[in-house]
């Protein structure tokens, strides 16, 4: 009886697959990922016509300042965003599936929070170390804030719930982010720490995208290859072993995906926070609960947000820039709210 219950359940998942919608969006939402960083290129104090930019693109000239500004600042920049908002998003996307709480969100359970700590504590006590080593102690900053967020969460006699972790989340990042404060004050690295909090991709140079690419191309395509493990492990932690997968091993190997993706993002744009939680479940309603389908479109959606985001920053108070964290903010909040009043249940 009990086999076959579990075995009904692994039928419900692939029933609920909807592989044709999953491969439009895959395919819409590329090309509307390159449209938008073909825009966002475009746009800018000095506006550029996207003819130039293709042309800069592929057959740069460097005595051309037009394509000199698309190379070195305005390229980076917005392969940066796409970039981040694919780690977020996937992030997001395998924590809900590995913790079954669709409340999971890297900025919400004290992974950015901790990255940014440990990076303040970086600019107070190593100043001018490498980009290569920030990233490694995003990595580990990361993987405090969430330790500590699951070890408070879980102290309690009825265990740890969607819930009480999102409770241990907050009070684990406002901890963190108040004594990053603190450092910030008695080290006066303020400055320099701006930019994380704000949240921005004004500062991606080509060595940002070269040191993080093949992190986030190897845990990308590690999280592919566990996403059917992760649809088995959504369903019950009891109907993975039944159906032969090894809870712990995945588990293991799904953390270490999600603190490299949220560790290097976080390193690049900041405490970026709701990117992890809007796009899976966005992404969950239209293509199902088959995680084979959920990672690949939230990868592209999650950069598409992103860019769309930085596009709006530059534009709502130019030539000022609004943190982009804030405008995805205004979607997350709200979003965020929604779901905790239905309390913790998917949509």
């Amino acid at each position: 009886m009990e086999t076959s219950t579990k075995m009904e359940k692994s039928i419900d998942y692939k029933k609920d697959a909807r592989p044709v919608i999953g491969i439009i969006v895959l395919f819409f939402g590329t090309l509307a990922l390159i449209l938008a960083i073909g825009l966002s290129i475009s746009f800018g104090a000095a506006d550029i016509k996207l003819a130039t930019v293709w042309t800069a693109v592929f057959h740069f000239n460097a005595d051309l300042t037009a394509h000199q500004i698309i190379q070195e600042i305005r390229l980076p920049r917005v392969l940066g965003a796409a970039m981040v908002g694919a780690c977020f998003a996937v992030a997001g996307a395998l924590m809900q599936g590995m913790t079954r709480n669709p409340l999971a969100d890297s900025g919400l359970l004290g992974l950015n929070a901790g990255a940014a700590f440990m990076l303040a504590l970086c600019f107070a006590f190593f100043p001018g170390l490498p980009y290569m080593y920030l990233i490694m102690y995003s990595f580990l900053g990361a993987g405090l804030g969430v330790g500590i967020v699951y070890g408070v969460g879980s102290m309690s006699r009825n265990g740890l719930t969607p819930m009480r972790l999102v409770l241990a989340g907050a009070a684990v990042s406002a901890l963190l982010g108040a004594l990053s404060e603190g450092i910030a004050l008695y080290f006066r690295i303020g400055q320099d720490l701006a930019f994380w909090y704000a949240g921005g991709v004004s500062g991606t140079k080509w060595i940002n995208l070269q040191i993080m690419f093949p992190w986030i191309l190897a845990a990308m395509i590690g999280a592919i290859i566990l996403s059917r493990s992760i649809t088995l492990l959504s369903l019950g932690e009891e109907v993975a072993v039944g159906l032969g997968q090894k809870v712990k091993t995945i588990k293991l190997f799904g953390m270490i995906i999600v603190l490299i993706l949220a560790g290097a993002a976080v390193s690049v744009v900041g405490a970026v926070a709701f990117v992890g939680l809007i796009v899976p479940h966005l992404t969950r309603l239209i293509v199902g609960h088959d995680y084979r389908w959920i990672i690949p479109c939230s990868m592209v959606m999650g950069g598409l947000l992103v860019v769309l985001a930085d596009i709006c920053a530059r534009m709502i108070n130019p030539p000022y820039e609004t943190p982009i964290g804030a405008l995805i903010s205004l979607i997350g909040v709200p979003f965020f709210l929604y779901l905790a009043r239905k309390g913790g249940k998917e949509i």
